[in-house]
């Protein structure tokens, strides 16, 4: 029985294209599971069109809640809260972080530290495949956490179904979640673009994925932006051991394909659509 590839598509940017690759490879491949790892800003789901089957809350921290009736207003709360989350003795779940000061310091015991709803996880089905994302609730943290649980989900399904293919795609950026999204794979695909800034944060988001000691593949998107970077980007990625698999170029076919919310891949003769095939068969080839 042949063992689930697990390959996560990470930037060090956002921007550059690494949901629209995600999607396109996920097009592309038979008999996988995908996972939205990006849960502070979530969007595969507009591309691949999963019918939700279930959604779970999800719990990453707790909050302070003042019980009036027992409070006498003594103000110690309100003078130590460093979030300056309490005002006029009502916490403003918003500002609070839950670290617990209030609770352990309030002489009556009015005030409760309770497990509090900060997003959802949920399932969905498309063309035979699973989809598993999250949306972590505005301003909320934990997003590591979140990112965590989704992919825990994924894999279970990955395993009991025997899927070949298991598609992460990840957050941008080189934070807690992007460590999350990293924990288990078997290939990292940083999608980068030529330009100053993309150059910088690969160099980042390269030096990050290699602590996971994975294969780290690179994709160039808009590569004939500026020839120059481009080139740039091919010797950092050579001189860090990174295969620079993929050269996509600026291409209108990819924002027709968006804006009728669709892979790239429906627009087959494209030369984007062209390139990523090109990209695929790279990384089956790297599993044969």
């Amino acid at each position: 029985m042949n063992k689930t590839k697990q390959i996560v598509i990470i930037s060090g940017k956002g921007g550059t294209g690494k949901t629209t690759l995600a999607a396109a490879l996920t097009d592309l491949a038979e008999n996988q599971v995908v996972a939205d790892c990006d849960v502070d800003a979530a969007d595969l789901h507009i591309l691949l069109k999963p019918e939700i089957i279930s959604k779970t809350p999800y719990s990453g921290g707790k909050k302070a809640f003042i019980h009036q009736d027992l409070c006498t207003k003594c103000g110690l709360c309100e003078a130590y809260c460093r979030f300056n989350a309490i005002n006029d003795f009502q916490v403003d779940t918003i500002a609070c972080e839950g670290c617990g000061l209030c609770f352990r310091l309030c002489p009556e015991q009015a005030i409760d530290f309770e497990n509090a709803s900060t997003g959802i996880y949920q399932e969905g089905i498309f063309d035979h495949s699973h989809f598993f994302g999250a949306r972590l609730q505005p301003g909320e943290g934990s997003s590591g956490k979140l990112v965590s649980q989704v992919k825990s989900q994924a894999q279970k399904e990955a395993e009991s179904s025997h899927r070949d293919w298991y598609f992460v795609d990840g957050p941008p950026g080189i934070g807690c979640p992007v460590n999350s999204s990293l924990t288990g794979a078997d290939l990292a695909i940083v999608v980068t673009e030529p330009t100053v800034s993309g150059l910088h944060d690969l160099q980042r988001v390269i030096l990050l994925a290699g602590r996971f000691k994975i294969p780290i593949m690179v994709v160039i998107n808009k590569c004939d932006i500026n020839s120059e970077i481009a080139r740039e980007i091919e010797q950092h990625a050579t001189h860090n051991n990174c295969q620079v698999i993929g050269h996509i170029p600026f291409d209108e076919a990819v924002v027709q394909a968006l804006m009728q919310e669709q892979t790239v891949i429906h627009y087959s003769n494209s030369a984007a659509a062209q390139e990523i095939k090109s990209i695929w068969n790279q990384i089956m080839h790297m599993f044969d």
